[in-house]
């Protein structure tokens, strides 16, 4: 019992360390972003943060800097058909085009790596990825990150491959969607890639709100919509007491404030929010 108490006490006290170093350490890391980040002319444009090497116009060859599997944990975003392209169709830009699944990229992507990089103890890549959601590929990295699910479209075999990833531990987490349409749409894509599950509101008692940092509220407004947000999830068999296998954003758009981190765009307080949720899906999923 005795033994016990002191290993509670002492991981306890590890992570209160962790968490107040985290605090500190994440407001003079927002200054570090944005002096050491590049910021190109494309980077400039709101919406769109590519400032890579891209692929020409309709080329298919969107994984040109993804970084080779080596063990360590990368930033994975993945990519889907649309149900409709264009800058109506409220997404980024690759290679000047509007896919949607690319909006904030790669510029949310590199801040992101950067801050759980220099903020936790999990070893990281230098680079990100884009993954198809139908490629065997996604089974080597244990999380995944979805943007605008709310256009969201995927065949038959796309579901089966998410099914299959999340059933052998993987994690999904959908971000950038908001209003009505969009939230119908991604529901009925949830349940095709889980038959029967059921997307409910997660409160703050929720552990993944806990894992790292503590988030003592989930009072978060969309970014320029001034609606209040959602965070959606769907546990195993439906149970709340087992594992959660996705959590979604919803009407909130976290990899907005990841991209002009660097740039005064949002108040400091808005990006060192975003950047903990981050942190704390991805050390729920490394422990979970």
């Amino acid at each position: 019992m005795m033994q016990g108490r002191q290993g509670r006490q002492g991981r306890q006290g590890r992570q209160g360390r962790q968490g107040r170093q985290g605090r500190q350490g994440l407001l003079w890391l927002s200054v570090v972003v944005c002096l050491c980040l590049p910021c190109s002319a494309s980077a400039q444009r709101r919406g769109g943060g590519y400032n890579g090497p891209v692929p020409t116009a309709g080329a298919t060859d969107f994984d040109i800097n993804n970084v080779p599997y080596d063990g360590r944990f990368a930033f994975v975003r993945l990519r889907f058909t649309p149900a409709r392209t264009g800058f109506g169709g409220g997404g980024g830009y690759f290679a000047g085009i509007n896919y949607q699944w690319d909006h904030d990229y790669n510029r949310a992507d590199t801040h992101f790596m950067t801050i759980l990089r220099e903020l936790t103890l999990i070893g990281t890549s230098r680079g990100t990825n884009i993954i198809a959601i139908g490629s065997p590929d996604i089974f080597r990295y244990p999380v995944a990150y979805m943007c605008e699910p709310g256009w969201w479209t995927m065949t038959d075999a796309e579901a089966t491959n998410l099914r299959a990833y999340l059933l052998k531990g993987g994690f999904l987490i959908f971000d950038d969607f908001a209003g009505g349409g969009a939230l119908a749409n991604f529901e009925r894509q949830i349940l095709r890639v889980v038959p029967g599950s059921r997307l409910v509101p997660l409160d703050i008692t929720n552990p993944i709100f806990h894992s790292f940092f503590e988030i003592p509220s989930l009072n978060f407004t969309h970014p320029y919509f001034n609606v209040p947000s959602a965070f959606l999830g769907v546990f195993e068999d439906n149970d709340p007491t087992k594992r959660l296998l996705l959590i979604a954003n919803y009407n909130n758009d976290v990899g907005e404030s990841w991209e002009w981190s660097d740039t005064g765009l949002f108040p400091v307080d808005v990006t060192n929010e975003a950047y903990k949720l981050g942190i704390n899906y991805i050390v729920y999923a490394m422990t979970h």
